[in-house]
């Protein structure tokens, strides 16, 4: 829950429900925007005498097998679509392979690097290739029923059955920096703790301190919603980010229905 830093603002807060990305108003949707998310060198041969010449051997030289090229956002083609299946394979949601490294993909990827500890730029180099090449996924902790887990630490939303993390997100939480409105300062946190999905809206949110697409909320104005921005660090206001690809995808498959658990930790 946001900390608001003056005692009497938090006399306030306190018969109300938890902020976060949304404090308050009718849960309606707004309309939506109209936008939909070197060369070789003279051998060394020893002359016969010392007063023959010598000339550069015709005999080429061997060059190392180039390394393959990192993928990043704008490639294309079959090695874009390799990775797409080994994503989905390993659960990192990115859609359907199209031979495309688009927004989806990326943000697969950045899920990836997080996962297996690893810098993240969402390209696809040596070391990110070793961890697909691993099969490197994240574990959850919930062991029982359909579960939400959002971990602030490697900032991954995964859905997780049974014990078992079936598709894996990624996520931005709360900054956990300060910030103004309407002349309080407030603290952008991610509340720890377990939850379940309270409300819900099928649309924009037009809320205080932004825009959330088709949010399910879960902590009174903390919600899991889609956001146009969704970096691989903690940059929100309180909510888990996902990408607007990402947040319908949630809804139209009914992933996260009403009363669906979430742990945050």
């Amino acid at each position: 829950m946001r900390r608001v830093l003056t005692a009497a603002v938090a006399l306030a807060a306190a018969a109300t429900l938890a902020t976060g990305c949304d404090t308050g108003g009718a849960d309606q949707a707004a309309p939506a925007p109209s936008a939909t998310a070197g060369p070789s060198s003279p051998a060394d041969t020893p002359t016969a005498s010392p007063s023959a010449s010598t000339t550069p051997s015709d005999t080429p030289t061997s060059k190392p097998a180039p390394k393959p090229q990192k993928l990043r956002s704008g490639a294309k083609g079959e090695r874009v679509v390799a990775l797409q299946k080994r994503l989905t394979e390993l659960g990192y949601w990115n859609g359907k392979p199209d031979g495309s490294f688009g927004g989806k993909t990326q943000q697969a990827v950045f899920a990836l690097q997080k996962a297996a500890g690893l810098g993240r730029d969402g390209v696809v180099g040596p070391k990110t290739q070793k961890a697909l090449d691993r099969g490197v996924r994240p574990k959850a902790r919930s062991t029982s029923g359909r579960v939400i887990e959002i971990s602030k630490k490697r900032q991954l939303l995964m859905l997780v059955n049974d014990g078992e993390v079936t598709e894996v997100f990624n996520t931005s939480t709360g900054s956990n920096q300060h910030y103004e409105q309407e002349g309080q300062t407030y603290l952008a946190d991610t509340p720890s703790g377990r939850f379940r999905v309270s409300r819900q809206i099928d649309g924009w949110r037009h809320a205080p301190l932004g825009l959330l697409w088709r949010p399910k909320y879960f902590n009174g104005g903390i919600a899991v919603h889609g956001a146009a921005s969704v970096p691989p660090y903690p940059a929100s206001h309180g909510c888990a980010r996902v990408s607007m690809a990402a947040m319908n995808y949630l809804w139209t498959t009914d992933k996260i229905p009403m009363q669906t658990k979430v742990w945050v930790y």
